[in-house]
């Protein structure tokens, strides 16, 4: 089909009015989306250089969230730190208190004034006893057995006290008193007889005082170290039970922390020891316990400072990489983003131009209009 012929003046007017529509439409998708830049068509440069600082922009920011969680990470090691010290605290109070407190010997006395002299016959002391009575004795659950037979009194009083734990000895109102050095419950009979009966000693007496108590509530404490410790994890890190803890501070992790886990457990940097067979009957043995608690807790101190410097150095590149983010995430905008105060005044002046060139291509129209007043 043949092409119309339009004038000049009305092709000029054309194909302003083209161009004019065209910017309208540009300016009214910048207004509508808030970017100048849409696509790599708009600008190339500008917009394969602002999606590589969005893309760093995200990149670090899961770098951000993993310094997140190590902070907390180390937050809950450190209130883990606090929470052993406290237990330490309370061991060596306990530890203390059994110190101070001294073992007094459980015992038994018989009757007074039944014994004038040590070398009188044992079986003089009563009416009823008889050479082939025995008396038993049990002393930290072992029991032993003493026949009468021909003894004196002294001789049964060094038959008793040569069992371990145990002490006899004459009071001075001629009575016999037997005695459990440990404190602990002192159990006497009779298998043979009634000794015990007839000398007014049979029964279980626990009159006495001993560091059982302490040494089981030490031991206790001893054992919620290790629970308190297993649960000082966070996201299933515990770095109070050996977990290290790597913190990457940038994309090619080039730049990181290595948190060293420790084994803070009684049996593992702390060498808190459990209190065993009635170890505690010596003060040595208490005051090498409190030696090893006072260790324990420069361990712990030590530690908690060393995590201390390791949370310092992530607070600080937390906040550097937090910044570093609102750097690249601004410099991406202001390559792409629209000024919309700009944007209006164009749209505002496009109109107008629309509007001017609509109104020059319908003069320019004119010319040949009047062609038709000559028929």
């Amino acid at each position: 089909m043949a092409e119309v012929v339009l004038s000049g003046a009305m092709r000029s007017n054309l194909l302003s009015l083209q161009n004019t529509s065209k910017l309208l439409d540009q300016t009214q998708s910048r207004l509508s989306t808030g970017l100048k830049i849409n696509g790599a068509i708009d600008d190339p440069t500008a917009f394969f250089t602002s999606r590589t600082l969005s893309t760093r922009a995200s990149d670090l920011n899961e770098l951000l969230d993993n310094m997140n969680l190590a902070t907390q990470t180390l937050n809950t090691a450190d209130q883990g730190i606090q929470s052993i010290l406290t237990l330490v605290e309370t061991m060596k109070a306990t530890a203390n208190e059994a110190l101070d407190t001294p073992i007094v010997s459980s015992y038994v006395e018989s009757d007074r004034e039944i014994i004038s002299a040590g070398t009188m016959s044992a079986t003089a002391m009563d009416s009823g006893l008889q050479t082939s009575d025995v008396i038993t004795i049990e002393v930290t659950g072992v029991i032993t057995s003493i026949q009468l037979s021909n003894m004196t009194v002294d001789e049964l009083v060094s038959s008793i006290s040569a069992i371990s734990g145990a002490t006899a000895d004459i009071s001075i109102d001629g009575a016999l008193r037997i005695e459990a050095d440990d404190g602990r419950e002192l159990i006497i009979g009779s298998s043979s007889g009634d000794i015990a009966a007839d000398l007014s000693i049979e029964g279980s007496f626990d009159n006495g005082t001993n560091h059982d108590k302490y040494e089981s509530d030490y031991n206790e404490l001893r054992v919620q170290i290790d629970e308190l410790a297993g649960d000082a994890s966070y996201k299933g890190v515990n770095i109070l039970t050996g977990d290290d803890l790597t913190v990457n501070f940038n994309e090619d992790q080039t730049s990181q922390l290595v948190i060293r886990g420790v084994e803070l457990t009684v049996g593992g940097d702390l060498s808190i020891g459990e209190i065993t067979g009635n170890a505690w009957e010596s003060e040595s043995a208490i005051e090498l316990a409190i030696a090893e608690l006072d260790s324990a807790k420069e361990t712990l101190r030590t530690q908690a400072s060393t995590f201390g410097g390791n949370m310092s150095v992530v607070e600080v590149r937390s906040d550097f990489t937090d910044q570093l983010i609102v750097n690249l995430e601004t410099g991406a905008a202001e390559l792409t983003i629209a000024d919309l105060n700009e944007e209006s005044a164009n749209l505002l002046a496009l109109q107008t131009r629309q509007s001017l060139a609509t109104t020059a291509l319908s003069i320019a129209s004119q010319a040949e209009q009047n062609v038709l007043q000559l028929f």
